[in-house]
């Protein structure tokens, strides 16, 4: 679920395709999006070993631990892009805005919190050139909560 309004339409990214733009300001730590619809989740050895969910890996995302959902639907959610320098923060399926948000603004993440812990990217981060490579769920919550916690304050 998507709270602010916004549009999709092509991303400021080179090579991004689509992204999601806020159609209205967003305070700082504010959620943007918010879990809702998921019906299940996979552990990562049934979505990666199941041709018929494997073939979906691009859709899917880490939701926590070694569980991941997969979206072969492409809700709208799906196109926030990535950054390394992100306007969102992933944290347990919320996003939360980084800082004040004017409209207009793309919403990025960092897709390292949504890879499987040391998958690669299929593209590279457009701005540094960087691989995009998956962090453990332990690096990923623990910088997550750190994040978060220092956003709200």
């Amino acid at each position: 679920m998507i709270l602010p309004r916004y549009r999709i339409a092509a991303s400021a990214i080179e090579g991004a395709g689509k992204g999601l733009f806020l159609e209205e300001s967003v305070a700082r730590g504010r959620i943007i999006t918010a879990p809702d619809a998921i019906d299940r989740t996979y552990p990562w050895a049934e979505l990666s070993s199941r041709p018929e969910l494997a073939e979906q890996m691009f859709a899917s995302a880490r939701w926590f631990e070694d569980h991941y959902t997969v979206s072969p639907d492409w809700p709208d959610e799906c196109f926030v892009n990535h950054s390394f320098e992100p306007t969102g923060l992933w944290h347990l399926g919320f996003i939360f805005a980084f800082k004040d948000l004017p409209e207009g603004t793309e919403i990025t993440v960092d897709y390292r919190h949504l890879l499987p812990p040391g998958e690669e990217e299929s593209f590279i981060d457009s701005q540094s050139g960087e691989k995009i490579i998956g962090l453990s769920w332990q690096e990923s919550l623990t910088a997550s909560t750190h994040a978060l916690a220092r956003l709200l304050g």
